[in-house]
């Protein structure tokens, strides 16, 4: 989801439809700079111990294409290989969005991601439940057995605070202006549709191992 134009990119993730020329892959031609990836003027901070590729993969609660990207995304993790490190990083592209990188963020502190973050993407774009407010979040959370008093004070957390703080200079660092949108090595973000920008994320990845 950009900034704007919501419909437009709704209906290009929906459809499966890649928000660029995609024909130069399609031939089998390498992906090119400017127009199946970018290329960061400026590197950004990477997380990752030494020897390992970072990938971020900057999404929001809020996107239904993120919410149709996930299951892609969660099953290209899994296979990565032992040199890559994968994080998830939510994006607010306004304060309304602040909420639901707390969510994020106290679900990763109680180690809850792996079982509720496909949870709360169906909570909100296949239920319609509202997840945009605290007390609306922490009453969700608490029926699905979670203690609710834990999640709050991590919710309400200063570790909490300083994760949004990061999240939000890492994706001005990308100059990210919409999601789903996936980073490699602090130097690239790859474009394109689900399966698409997945594939430039591996010839990334491959471009970071080989020292280029």
């Amino acid at each position: 989801m950009k900034r704007r134009d919501f419909s437009l990119t709704l209906g290009a993730a929906l459809t499966g439809t890649v928000l660029f020329d995609s024909s130069a892959l399609a031939q089998g031609k390498s992906p090119e700079a400017g127009t199946d990836y970018q290329v960061l003027a400026k590197p950004a901070m990477v997380e990752a111990p030494a020897g390992k590729i970072e990938v971020v993969e900057f999404f929001g609660y809020f996107c239904p294409h993120c919410s149709h990207f996930e299951p892609t995304f969660e099953a290209w993790r899994k296979r990565v290989p032992k040199d890559v490190a994968v994080r998830r990083v939510p994006v607010a592209f306004n304060d309304a969005a602040v909420p639901q990188q707390r969510l994020f963020y106290s679900l990763e502190a109680m180690g809850l991601v792996e079982r509720l973050h496909a949870t709360v993407f169906a909570a909100i774009h296949v239920e319609k439940i509202d997840l945009t407010r605290g007390d609306a979040i922490a009453d969700w959370v608490a029926k699905q057995g979670v203690d609710k008093t834990k999640f709050l004070e991590h919710y309400n957390s200063f570790n909490t605070n300083t994760k949004v703080t990061r999240a939000t200079q890492l994706q001005s660092a990308y100059r990210i202006e919409g999601v789903p949108t996936v980073g490699v090595a602090g130097r690239f973000w790859a474009q394109g549709g689900p399966d698409r920008a997945l594939q430039v994320t591996d010839f990334l990845i491959a471009l970071v191992r080989s020292g280029k």
